[in-house]
């Protein structure tokens, strides 16, 4: 009878029992213990690939830098090679696992470089080793992009004509008007007098027009140089409409140079054109269609901006707006006038008119973008040629200028602004609006 109650006796089987079921549990809190820690590597890895990837597209980085040179698209085997040395540095003092493989690829694209990481680890078990695992297999992959910096040649386009010789505020005006006879607010550089206006206005310290704009050049090639990430990021050309009305027509200052500083010297010479005599051909010395013609011829076909071998082209158009030439081609739009000039006694037909925008639309069809500062033509009452020839089409000077500009570079300088700090945020909207449509 004890016999039979031992063999049916099954309260021993308990512990056994326990024992057995527990190697699956323990293995499986084991394993989630392993794979917690495996996770937490990753991150710390795919953390330390996320900042190698975003560092090798920085615009300091060695991969913009080879981008930049690049004629094409491709891929970048130093920046590649710059982002593993950025990862190593990266996972340099981390513990807890050992790293089999890290590989980078870097691609340009158009003005995109993209720079993408994979890595592949090992890291050891402990709890999963009881059930013959003894390491995990983790890997991971980084993706980062940047847009290049664009490259754009810029060409100044500075009217220079007498009428820029008007005084730069309402100051300058009034003291030309009250140091003249004729009450000219106008410094008319005229060689044949050795009391001309031009003189005067030195003499008096009047700051004309033609100075602000000479001033602001030169401030804009300093902005440029600290605005460039890359060398050659920026060329600039600067033009004037001549510097005597003897070879009035588009007037070379610089010839496009990546060399800002050169081109900061240049911009010294410009100053307000000469006439060797009043009346000299009738004063038709500003003929913006002849010259914005010309400037299209200059300007080759522009590029993506990817690159200074194929780079953006804007110009950059200075002028208070007005057109005083020999009536032609295209027709005035305005009233003409006949003009005689007093030494050689020939008759021109004068056309004083608002710029014809339609010649900056030739530029524009040429993927050129025109960026517009328009001098405000000031208003002179007192004199007699602005109230007869001028002020008939003075409401339509600005809107003119501003058909001329590309979408959303237009601005407008009064005498109570500065020129130079309007060319300085034109060129920085110019910069930026290049970036933004690309």
């Amino acid at each position: 009878m004890s016999l039979l109650r031992l063999l049916k006796d099954r309260r021993a089987n308990v512990a056994p029992m326990f024992a057995i079921a527990a190697i699956p549990l323990v293995g499986a809190m084991g394993a989630a213990v392993d794979y917690s820690r495996a996770a937490n590597i990753r991150a710390q890895l795919l953390a330390a690939a996320d900042a190698a990837s975003v560092s090798s597209v920085a615009k300091s980085s060695v991969g913009l830098s080879k981008a930049s040179s690049m004629t094409g698209d491709g891929s970048i085997a130093d920046g590649a090679n710059d982002a593993v040395k950025l990862f190593n540095a990266e996972i340099t003092g981390k513990g807890g696992f050992t790293l089999t493989s890290a590989t980078a690829s870097m691609i340009k694209s158009g003005t995109t470089v993209t720079s993408t990481l994979d890595f592949t680890a090992q890291v050891s078990t402990s709890f999963m080793g009881i059930l013959g695992f003894n390491s995990m297999n983790i890997k991971g992959t980084a993706t980062a992009t940047n847009n290049m910096p664009l490259f754009i040649d810029f060409y100044l386009m500075l009217d220079n004509t007498p009428s820029m010789g008007i005084g730069a505020t309402t100051a300058d005006i009034s003291k030309m008007e009250s140091n003249t006879s004729d009450k000219c607010a106008f410094a008319c550089h005229d060689e044949s007098n050795s009391n001309d206006y031009y003189k005067l206005a030195k003499s008096l310290g009047v700051q004309m027009r033609i100075d602000v704009v000479r001033t602001a050049t030169q401030q804009l090639m300093d902005t440029a140089k600290t605005t460039a990430t890359f060398s050659n990021q920026f060329r600039m050309a600067i033009y004037t409409m001549g510097t005597s009305s003897k070879t009035a027509g588009l007037t070379t200052v610089q010839s496009l140079t990546s060399n800002l500083t050169t081109a900061k010297s240049a911009a010294s010479a410009i100053d307000l054109m000469s006439i060797p005599y009043q009346n000299y051909k009738g004063d038709t010395q500003t003929d913006h269609p002849d010259v914005l013609k010309d400037l299209k011829n200059e300007i080759s076909k522009p590029g993506d901006g990817s690159s200074s071998s194929s780079p953006l082209k804007y110009v950059f158009f200075v002028s208070d707006g007005v057109t005083d030439r020999v009536n032609g081609s295209p027709g005035c739009s305005q009233t003409t006038t006949t003009s005689t000039d007093p030494q050689t006694g020939t008759s021109y037909t004068r056309c004083m008119e608002p710029l014809n925008s339609s010649y900056c639309d030739d530029i524009k069809k040429k993927d050129i973008k025109i960026a517009v500062l328009y001098t405000t033509y000031m208003p002179l009452p007192t004199n007699g040629w602005y109230m007869t020839w001028i002020n008939p089409f003075a409401s339509t000077i600005a809107k003119n200028m501003e058909a001329c500009a590309s979408p959303g570079l237009y601005f407008e300088v009064s005498p109570s602004q500065g020129i130079s700090e309007a060319m300085t945020a034109l060129f920085k909207k110019a910069v930026s609006q290049a970036r933004l449509s690309k």
